[in-house]
């Protein structure tokens, strides 16, 4: 047997859905006959670019930006959930339920939250839809940046924050399975769509190699009912960089309207 680090880490909350994808990742190993490589010691970065790279689940934005040409897409997942489909996702722009302002333009000024200055869901497309609505290059009072979704959603509910932009896979997720985080808080508005989350391998994987992986991703899922339902992921389809470009392109427009920087 081969070991191979294999790791999926962006959707690791709340419990059961941490579970699942473990036991997803264990029965795709089993199949394939692979051991697991400890990656504890790996910041993603380092997990992203190594060369005992199996499998994980990168975000789009660094994808196109840092890690682009130096890993393979394996294909993106068809989540079934409430504002996520057909291998899209969204953003959910997120207040308080008590603040009186309920329009995207009435936030002017306030303090936004963003979960990393390279997340597609948290800054990229929150820049995009608020480009058209910035004045000389602002709308924010302040912008920090709390390190995670679940971060951002804390510093809206402590009123640290006003505004955040949260990937509606994560937001589905927590609203069933710990909804005290999203207790208390409002769709303000939502973004445009985008890819959903990219399973990458290493870049010197082959295109045989590519489809065999998915095609066990999928059959591990399909033998692992309640995995995929609790996931509301009942299929990985195949995807290419080329499927990732319109996260450029939503960062083209922001600059072209004089909005490069979310602030």
């Amino acid at each position: 047997m081969t070991q191979h680090h294999a790791e999926l880490l962006m959707y690791t909350a709340p419990e059961p859905i941490r579970v699942a994808n473990e036991r997803w990742l264990a029965r795709i190993l089993d199949h394939l006959g692979h051991t697991r490589l400890s990656a504890e010691t790996l910041s993603l970065p380092e997990l992203w670019l190594s060369p005992n790279l199996l499998l994980t689940q990168t975000c789009g934005y660094p994808l196109m930006t840092a890690l682009k040409g130096q890993v393979r897409v394996i294909g993106r997942p068809r989540y079934e959930l409430p504002d996520a489909s057909a291998g899209n996702h969204c953003s959910l722009i997120l207040s308080r339920a008590d603040d009186p302002r309920k329009t995207l333009p009435a936030f002017r000024d306030s303090r936004g939250v963003i979960n990393s200055d390279d997340s597609n869901s948290g800054m990229n497309l929150l820049r995009q839809r608020l480009a058209p609505l910035h004045r000389d290059g602002q709308f924010f009072s302040t912008v920090g940046i709390s390190g995670g979704h679940r971060e951002s959603l804390r510093w809206l509910r402590e009123k640290r924050a006003d505004l955040a932009a949260i990937d509606s896979v994560t937001y589905a997720y927590l609203a069933q399975h710990a909804p005290e985080e999203v207790r208390g808080l409002r769709v303000v508005a939502r973004s445009a769509f985008s890819p959903t989350l990219p399973f990458i391998t290493s870049a010197s994987a082959t295109n045989e190699q590519i489809e065999r992986l998915r095609q066990v991703m999928n059959q591990s899922l399909h033998e692992l009912p309640d995995v995929m339902q609790t996931l509301g992921l009942p299929e990985v389809l195949a995807a290419g960089e080329g499927d990732y470009q319109v996260v450029l392109d939503y960062q083209r427009e922001a600059e072209e309207l004089g909005y490069g920087c979310l602030r």
